[in-house]
């Protein structure tokens, strides 16, 4: 599908684990710069947050980069570098302890991972705790989107763990 100006416009993934932790801490696993760079990277790879503005209209800029480059899909390296996805973003939606909206955009020389793509993360209470889910839209054509699925949900894992 294309949009009016005839850029690609990626598909969507989306998925959702319950966390067991109140909302108002996941929330924060959002919005702290370090809790962040803690979960966010799935298993095969480390976080890094080089600036972290936290508010609607504020910007962010990360980094996650591959323990082993040869784990990454394909075996094909990072967007950004031979071992590294390195994106920047901004906040699109902050509504306290119910929804995070980011819109995130790859630091890549390849078309394929251009563009912007839009993840809204909802959180609701469930009997267990905090339900997690986490829509990523617009996904870049390069992104396969099982890769997406799956590093996703390995990134609510290390999310979940932080509260256990």
């Amino acid at each position: 599908m294309a949009d009016k100006l005839g850029k690609h416009r990626g598909a969507s993934t989306q998925v959702s684990r319950v966390i067991n932790a109140p909302r108002h801490a996941v929330y924060q696993a959002f919005v702290d710069r370090d809790l962040l760079a803690a979960w966010l990277a799935p298993d095969n790879m480390t976080g890094r947050v080089h600036t972290f503005d936290p508010r609607e209209g504020g910007g962010f800029r990360m980094s996650l980069t591959y323990q082993n480059p040869a784990d990454s899909p394909g075996g094909m390296g990072g967007k950004s570098s031979a071992d590294t996805d390195t994106f920047q973003g901004r906040f699109v939606e902050l509504a306290p302890n119910e929804k995070i909206v980011w819109v995130t955009e790859f630091e890549s020389q390849d078309a394929d991972f251009a563009g912007e793509m839009r993840i809204t993360t909802t959180l609701k209470d469930t009997g267990e705790g905090t339900e997690v889910t986490i829509l990523c839209e617009d996904i870049p054509k390069g992104i396969r989107l099982e890769d997406n699925e799956l590093g996703t949900k390995s990134s609510l894992e290390k999310l979940a763990t932080l509260f256990e």
